[in-house]
């Protein structure tokens, strides 16, 4: 078990009394996982006994005895303290969202690093407005910009504000099969002047997080983003969400994610470890740097 998810579940397996960054929960341990039907009156004094006898939290003497599995633990924390872990059917149809299987893992980690810096740089309070949303781009297909900006989401989603995750890859969306959303209507309709209704739905399992996917794949994607129509519609998500993602097209496909990042005035740009090719990451940065008032970072993506 890596040691940040060790450290974590030390700390949190604990009594009624248990508490993180001051929270109190409102239930116990013992008192969530007993609800999934697994702990008897009798295991509970079980469980007690070993805890008088080792010490230890509630938590830890119950998978000892093998009454609870660390997965029971989990979940009972995430209940606990309101933070969603994914299901086993949903790890199963979304693996690329680590920052919901495994929110205690190293990848998810690196996340919520990523977001802090986001949090000052981008989406800071003290920013001038118009607010920021916030273009994640790429040189190249298959450096993992959906992958990153989807679990970007996730761990800002987690903070309690409300997140919406656009879907601006309009040549090759994706982020509808990540999350294993429909995809009929979307971005393009809207974009189109087609009267789309219902086309912002809520993530299952993660409150908080919104999607809004591209719909049809539509035969001319720049132009669409370029239209007016464009800029009003991010401008319009700054005011109703407290932080706005767009996944964006690969830039050697052409200008998509350019535009798409001046629009929303701020770029993180994906390059993969080993893989990226220099030329097309120093073209792109260029690209993102001669656009007014739009802020860029660069993050290697080893995963």
């Amino acid at each position: 078990m890596e040691r940040f998810r060790e450290s974590v579940l030390q700390r949190l397996r604990g009594p009624e009394s248990a508490t993180l960054a001051g929270k109190t929960p409102g239930k116990a341990i013992g008192d969530i996982i007993a609800k999934g039907g697994k702990l008897t009156e009798e295991r509970i004094e079980r469980i007690l006994a070993h805890q008088r006898e080792h010490g230890g939290r509630f938590g830890q003497a119950a998978v000892a005895l093998g009454y609870a599995t660390e997965e029971d633990v989990l979940h009972a924390l995430s209940e606990q303290f309101s933070y969603p872990v994914a299901t086993q059917e949903q790890r199963l149809l979304s693996p690329e969202l680590v920052a919901l299987n495994e929110p205690f893992s190293r990848q998810a980690e690196v996340f919520r690093t990523v977001r802090s810096q986001l949090l000052v740089n981008v989406f800071g309070a003290n920013q001038a407005p118009p607010r920021r949303a916030l273009a994640v781009v790429s040189p190249s297909t298959g450096d993992g910009k959906t992958f990153v900006a989807a679990n970007l989401a996730i761990t800002l989603a987690q903070l309690g504000g409300r997140t919406l995750l656009v879907d601006g890859d309009l040549r090759a969306p994706r982020l509808h099969a990540v999350f294993n959303m429909p995809n009929e209507a979307g971005l393009s309709g809207i974009l189109s002047g087609r009267a789309e209704r219902r086309v912002v739905n809520q993530v299952p399992g993660v409150p908080g997080l919104f999607l809004l996917p591209v719909g049809v794949t539509p035969p001319n994607p720049l132009e669409l983003v370029e239209r007016p129509a464009f800029g009003l519609l991010v401008h319009e998500f700054t005011k109703k969400f407290d932080y706005v993602l767009f996944d964006t097209s690969a830039a050697e496909y052409g200008e998509d994610a350019a535009v798409v990042a001046a629009r929303c005035g701020a770029a993180l740009v994906v390059a993969r470890k080993h893989a990226a090719k220099v030329g097309l990451l120093k073209d792109l940065a260029e690209t993102l740097q001669r656009c007014p008032d739009t802020m860029a970072s660069v993050i290697l993506n080893e995963f």
